[in-house]
């Protein structure tokens, strides 16, 4: 396994990142995998070298933590591991449940630190933005967390490129802990990023780890076209039916497939290898409910596109409506 540096930091993390998304309970959503059946995929990734593990307190409303802890203190030294988490979405339908006030970030911390079983987060992530709660709140709320020693780095997900500016700007002007990473929607048929959240994360030094590197399954070879709902996720999930549904997107798939031929390899693994190239991604966070998946991507890592091969897997995007910022205020079940 390759490792890299955290952003700026000099906390060294795999070139993978094993989304824990998957492992729970199948009580929250069907394809979930239960805490037994999870393990496989926490000792496989341990094995290869993996060191990075993002979950959320809303995976599972909990679970997915506590499934996270519970194998990782079993299968690795949790010195070398660095384990993410987030905070926003709500828990229940009851008040102060959900949102980025002072109050939830404090006790929404306190919580994921017990599911987890650690005494510190590596990296503490905001899972959106709230509308409703201040910026000045939030960040001197984060900061907090870090200064009482709870979090050791602070991480953004998906926002405007001048949102999360203004947040590294007030961060600066007030001295508080700053975002190390941006964990946003960024694939081959998802490009808008490059617009102006990539060069910024490039020009500022913030790690990238990608969410739904694969589309959804439709980079993997999963889908025979666009609103394919054959999968037990794609039936269950209906993200992959919001964010992806231009003719051109398909156009991206077949180029991945004629790389992947050509290569010998698999088009999960050609899709995450030029995400790979990519100067300012960090590690792709890669979910997986088949250990087929988990050895794809560690796969991956490994492969070099060339120019050529880069241009005709990039030839066919078009251009998208802004997807996947959208922050519903509703219960996470």
């Amino acid at each position: 396994m390759k490792y890299t540096h955290l952003g700026r930091t000099g906390v060294r993390v795999s070139r993978i990142c094993l989304g824990c998304m998957s492992y729970g309970t199948p009580e929250w959503r069907p394809w979930v995998h239960d805490a037994e059946a999870s393990a496989p995929f926490f000792k496989r990734a341990i094995e290869a070298g993996i060191n990075f593990f993002d979950t959320a307190d809303m995976y599972s409303l909990g679970v997915s933590e506590e499934v996270t802890g519970r194998w990782l203190r079993e299968y690795g030294n949790l010195d070398e591991l660095v384990i993410g988490t987030k905070v926003f979405f709500p828990m229940s339908d009851r008040p102060n449940m959900g949102g980025l006030s002072r109050k939830h970030i404090q006790q929404a911390c306190e919580d994921s630190l017990r599911r987890l079983g650690v005494e510190t987060i590596d990296l503490y992530q905001i899972h959106r933005l709230d509308p409703d709660t201040p910026m000045e709140e939030m960040m001197a709320a984060l900061d907090h967390l870090v200064t009482q020693g709870k979090v050791r780095y602070i991480g953004a997900s998906s926002m405007f490129a001048w949102q999360f500016q203004r947040l590294l700007s007030m961060s600066e002007r007030n001295g508080w802990a700053r975002f190390v990473t941006m964990q946003n929607h960024y694939n081959l048929v998802y490009r808008e990023e490059e617009r102006e959240m990539m060069p910024l994360c490039e020009e500022e030094g913030i790690g990238v780890t990608p969410w739904s590197p694969l589309a959804r399954g439709m980079l993997a070879g999963t889908r025979s076209k666009l609103g394919d709902s054959s999968t037990s996720r794609s039936s269950s999930d209906g993200l992959d039916q919001i964010l992806y549904d231009q003719p051109s997107d398909w156009d991206v798939v077949d180029a991945v497939k004629k790389v992947a031929v050509d290569r010998g390899e698999p088009p999960a693994r050609i899709a995450l290898a030029w995400l790979l190239s990519k100067p300012a991604v960090t590690a792709p966070i890669v979910g997986a409910t088949k250990l087929k998946h988990l050895d794809d991507a560690i796969a991956a890592a490994e492969i070099e596109l060339s120019a050529e091969e880069v241009a005709i897997l990039e030839a066919p995007y078009r251009a998208h409506p802004v997807r996947g910022m959208e922050a519903p205020r509703t219960s996470a079940k």
